[in-house]
């Protein structure tokens, strides 16, 4: 059987406060230039989105390294934001002339743990008619795989879950649902205010443990103006970022090597 043909390229989010004092602390300027198993987290998540064979062009967002640079095929300025980053990597594809119907992973520099087998399973998986597909990792299977793991967990009707540090986007269709995610980002911290976007029934199921997966992803889709999907993915590492030196120590374990 025939490999699936290539439609993929991806937005590499290497950015970060250069006041960080995580990264400060290991002698680097942004978190995804720490080293970890002899090379930078970023360079891990390069390697992985080259080994799954299925991504045409890389950008990516932030200060590199010639270990960097090797691995890329654009690399696009740090404008301060998240959302100003994820538009600056796609416009940045999109001057390179992608092909019809070509999506978009955006992935983040510091899921070191990532292989090229995880994100060729997530974007083969990632349902075609979605203009945002976000993968997520149930609790299980986080703690089955890292033992000792700390996490921020959704629960969920159908279970508690941890967002992935990956999501899948029809570039396309971004225009028409960033100015929404925008105000949803802006009130994450704001109950009433989100309240308000979403409708405080739906965000009273989702603080009990009430809503369904598939109810928030109805509930995103209509916020956002289009299909958006969430997708079960069974690997960890998709969910588990490095934020501090815990997290480090961690990957650094996993992937034998000592934390630098």
């Amino acid at each position: 059987m025939s490999e699936p043909e290539t439609r993929w390229s991806a937005v590499v989010l290497g950015g970060g406060d250069p006041g960080d004092p995580f990264a400060a602390a290991h002698g680097v300027n942004v978190k995804p230039l720490i080293p970890v198993g002899g090379i930078s987290m970023a360079a891990h998540v390069l390697y992985a989105l080259r080994g799954s064979g299925r991504i045409r062009c890389v950008a990516y967002v932030g200060p590199t390294t010639p270990e960097i640079d090797a691995l890329i095929d654009l690399r696009v300025t740090d404008v301060g934001t998240l959302l100003g980053n994820l538009e600056a990597g796609l416009e940045a594809l999109a001057a390179t002339g992608s092909a019809p119907g070509e999506r978009v992973l955006v992935a983040t520099a510091d899921i070191p743990m990532l292989t090229g087998d995880h994100v060729r399973d997530v974007l083969d998986s990632a349902p075609p008619d979605a203009a945002l597909v976000y993968p997520v990792v149930r609790r299980e299977v986080c703690e089955a795989a890292y033992p000792g793991v700390k996490r921020t967990y959704a629960r969920l009707k159908d279970g508690s879950f941890t967002g992935g540090n990956l999501f899948l986007v029809d570039p396309a269709l971004v225009g028409q649902f960033l100015p929404r995610l925008r105000d949803v980002l802006a009130a994450r911290k704001a109950p009433l205010r989100l309240a308000g976007l979403i409708g405080p029934g739906v965000l009273l199921r989702l603080l009990t443990g009430h809503l369904t997966v598939h109810a928030l992803e109805e509930t995103v889709s209509g916020l956002l103006g289009v299909t958006a999907r969430a997708l079960v993915t069974p690997h960890a590492a998709v969910g588990t970022d490095v934020d501090k030196d815990a997290d480090l120590i961690l990957a650094a374990a996993h992937l034998g090597s000592p934390a630098s």
